[in-house]
């Protein structure tokens, strides 16, 4: 096979791509669970509260297809980062998905019967499909600031010595409501974008409250990293654009280790810049009645705080507070040179469909959603 790139160079555009998946994902997906957090309160009525899964219900499930994408391309690309993850964090991730579960049967199936009590039931069904996805999101990512405890043996057989009850730690927790109000302020301003009357008033203040927290949140969260979580950095290992197994590698754990590449790159600052200053702007556009501009403001705010993350984390991916020389990164816990690179034209084919017909759905199903509308619609209709 004829390679283009060197096997180094393809280990950094896999995790560019993954971090192209998760900005995807926490944008697209992320105002759709936000909105599902949102609609026990948001919504005081059968009418308003159909309105508002009306505003999701044509694009929900395409959106779901970034978190799917993703979990497939770290399958594919970074083997040892998804067995390792899935065996630390299996109980958060079968919650997630258990929780998931509520969020397809309860559009389905909430308008089908008139009965309220039914119609509750379900509503609060996808309250926690919107809200425990993305609490254990934010609180994994903040374990992995945090180091997760595993190490691997000399044959590569890993071992996970925590617990679930350890991931909920306080910076855990944290990073979950982090996570918990910056989604829920995202769904908010879109459905301000997207509805009028009493919702779109209810949302605008939502979007307020929601967006309020996530800043002192995040700030808080910064303030910790900086000042009471020890980093990671690498300080020996085999070249980069060879294939070598994590414990080839040698790690030191210590005080300010994620700020480094800040320092190192000072343009990552823009990560955390976006996320606090597009949330601010957003907020000030929604409370202007500029809705489009608050949703791209808002979804750069989303966008600043997976960066954060990333840029903070690399080269690691999954950092190990057992053994750090077992922690896996960008370098050591991907796939063959030849995988990557078939990998690398698949998506370079598909994925710009994917945008281009995402876009083109958007647009084509424009518009506001209103009371008249749903009622009209009848079993049309969520």
């Amino acid at each position: 096979m004829i390679y283009v790139f060197d096997y180094a160079t393809l280990k950094l555009i896999w995790w560019l791509f993954l971090g192209v998946l998760l900005v995807g994902f926490a944008i697209m997906d992320g105002m759709d669970l936000g909105i599902g957090t949102l609609l026990p309160f948001v919504g005081r009525t059968d009418d308003e509260r159909r309105v508002m899964l009306n505003s999701i219900g044509p694009h929900w499930e395409g959106n779901q297809v970034w978190f799917i994408t993703a979990g497939g391309a770290t399958f594919a690309a970074w083997p040892l980062v998804y067995a390792t993850a899935f065996s630390g964090f299996y109980i958060a991730l079968i919650l997630t998905l258990f929780a998931l579960f509520f969020r397809p049967v309860g559009f389905d199936y909430r308008s089908k019967v008139p009965d309220p009590r039914w119609r509750s039931a379900w509503d609060w069904g996808i309250f926690i499909g919107g809200t425990v996805p993305t609490l254990v999101f934010g609180v994994a990512f903040g374990n992995l600031l945090l180091g997760v405890p595993f190490h691997f043996d000399p044959d590569l057989h890993v071992y996970y010595t925590g617990s679930f009850i350890d991931l909920l730690n306080p910076f855990g927790l944290l990073a979950g409501i982090v996570s918990v109000a910056m989604l829920t302020m995202h769904g908010a301003i879109y459905l301000q974008l997207r509805t009028d009357g009493a919702v779109q008033r209810r949302a605008v203040i939502a979007a307020r409250l929601a967006g309020a927290l996530f800043i002192v949140a995040f700030a808080g969260a910064g303030i910790w990293i900086a000042n009471g979580i020890d980093g990671y950095a690498i300080t020996s290992m085999p070249p980069r654009n060879v294939a070598f197994i994590p414990l080839a590698k040698m790690v030191v754990h210590g005080p300010s280790g994620w700020l480094h590449n800040h320092v190192l790159y000072p343009w990552t600052i823009v990560a955390p810049l976006a996320g606090i200053g597009g949330a601010l702007l957003a907020l000030l556009a929604s409370s202007k009645r500029h809705t489009a501009l608050a949703f791209a403001l808002s979804s750069l705010a989303v966008a600043g705080v997976v960066l954060t993350a990333g840029f903070a984390l690399f080269p690691f991916v999954m950092p190990s507070s057992a053994d750090p020389k077992s922690s896996l990164t960008v370098w050591d816990s991907v796939s063959s040179h030849r995988t990557l690179q078939i990998m690398f034209w698949a998506v370079l084919i598909f994925l710009p469909l994917i945008v281009a017909y995402t876009a083109w759905a958007y647009r084509v199903m424009r518009g506001k959603i209103t009371e008249r509308h749903v009622r009209e619609g009848g079993s049309a209709l969520y």
